[in-house]
């Protein structure tokens, strides 16, 4: 496996997490239990990245203003989590925030997958995309 093929697999767990998340309703055992999970694999993931595929894109001047940005962005995604921590679950302003948070990752997402990978495939070998994806994998396998 590539890593480009990791990375997605945990992309379409955020992404199905989100979607579950902004069709719940006020402070519930259910809304409570996928926050967590989301807010495990946002952060998580996160680390993971920016280990194993951002940091070694920092090396080539092709990719490293992507990293950068990738990094902006998950910081910008902590402070959204941060927020939805701060906020009563039962308030309309949790799921304002929650809707924001899902607009972000989606976003951070999707220019990842539609541009960033195409950039780092150009920069890494075939052996490097294995390597990269088994150390990620393990990563996560570690939590």
């Amino acid at each position: 496996m590539e890593i480009f093929q990791a990375l997605r697999k945990d992309h379409e767990k955020q992404r199905l997490l989100m979607k579950i998340l902004v069709e719940t309703s006020g402070d519930t055992e259910t809304r409570r239990a996928y926050f967590s999970e989301l807010k495990e694999q946002l952060s998580q993931h996160a680390v993971a990245e920016e280990r194993h595929f951002y940091s070694p894109l920092m090396e080539s001047d092709k990719t490293i203003e992507d990293s950068r940005h990738g990094i902006a962005e998950h910081h910008e995604i902590d402070e959204l989590v941060e927020k939805l921590d701060e906020t009563d679950m039962s308030s309309s302003a949790w799921l304002h925030h929650m809707k924001s948070l899902q607009d972000l990752v989606l976003h951070h997402l999707d220019e990842e997958e539609s541009e960033f990978f195409q950039h780092a495939n150009k920069v890494l070998s075939h052996k490097q995309k294995d390597q990269l994806a088994d150390q990620y994998e393990k990563e996560m396998q570690q939590g």
